[in-house]
């Protein structure tokens, strides 16, 4: 299975809406929203059948147990994250705020506070001709990374014998970036035309490179810009990074977006040179 990661330095660079399209083109039948913080590939998947759900269990919270507090406050007293309240005669724990260190937990003479297994976050897996595999991270919750590695494994375990795998990453390039990049064929960075645009792919570059993954960048909204558009080009073209492709401003693109469609399924600018930016793509994954 050859497996293509969409990425981009940012959030609303066209990521989402270029993997969409990816799908559409590529007739795939093994795509992945690694996305966990904020999934919306689904949106746009048309699924007909409910997931298969499961929990993702990150790290440790704690609980107090009513029955055995006394009340003493050594717990709150302790706490660095501020993540225990009283409210009329109880403490409680706070739960975005537990970082759960344990230090409550220890500090306790009554044993009331206790370190429990927390729920971060819930993975969903569709399998009708395409095999779907996304899932949402709680707010405040850590481990995206992992998370994100189990997105792509169940994608993987239910689709062995596919040829194509597209995949959804997250925005920047924190934890589940780099988790969404190990094992993948070819990275396309989906970039706009401005310095912080420029300033952000290079820093994905960089961890690209770390991975040694083939990685190629177009440009959204190009011509928003042209001068800008041709720093990037420019700058492909000196550090020996394939150029997939520009993709011009198109109304009919955002108006598909907002409709929850791909914009592979409408006929506009858009769609045809991110048709090209795919076959771009396609030919340098086959390289």
């Amino acid at each position: 299975m050859k497996r293509i990661l969409i990425l981009s330095g940012k959030g609303g660079t066209g990521k989402t809406t270029a993997a969409a399209a990816f799908i559409r083109f590529a007739h795939a039948r093994a795509i992945a929203d690694c996305d966990v913080d904020a999934p919306n590939l689904h949106i746009v998947t048309s699924m007909q059948t409910a997931p298969k759900r499961s929990d993702f269990l990150g790290s440790q919270k704690a609980q107090i147990n009513q029955k055995q507090c006394i009340q003493c406050g050594l717990c709150m007293q302790n706490c660095r994250f501020d993540a225990i309240r009283k409210r009329e005669d109880d403490y409680y724990i706070e739960d975005y705020a537990c970082e759960g260190c344990g230090v409550c937990s220890c500090i306790c003479p009554e044993q009331a506070v206790t370190m429990q297994t927390d729920i971060a976050g819930e993975l969903s897996l569709y399998q009708e001709d395409t095999v779907f595999s996304t899932a949402a991270l709680k707010m405040g919750r850590g481990n995206s990374g992992k998370l994100v590695t189990e997105v792509k494994l169940a994608m993987l375990k239910a689709a062995p014998e596919t040829d194509l795998a597209i995949i959804d990453g997250s925005p920047g390039i924190g934890c589940p970036v780099i988790a969404s990049i190990s094992g993948m064929d070819l990275v396309l960075i989906v970039t706009e035309p401005t310095l912080s645009g420029l300033s952000d792919l290079e820093r994905l570059l960089k961890t690209t490179a770390t991975f040694q993954t083939k990685t190629a960048v177009c440009i959204n909204k190009w011509d928003t810009s042209p001068e800008n558009a041709a720093l990037i080009e420019q700058f492909c073209a000196e550090n020996s990074i394939p150029f997939a492709g520009k993709i011009p401003y198109d109304r009919n693109a955002s108006a598909a977006v907002n409709a929850g469609r791909s914009i592979a399924d409408i006929d506009c600018p858009a769609r045809d040179a991110l048709f090209e930016v795919f076959q771009n793509t396609i030919r340098e994954l086959k390289l």
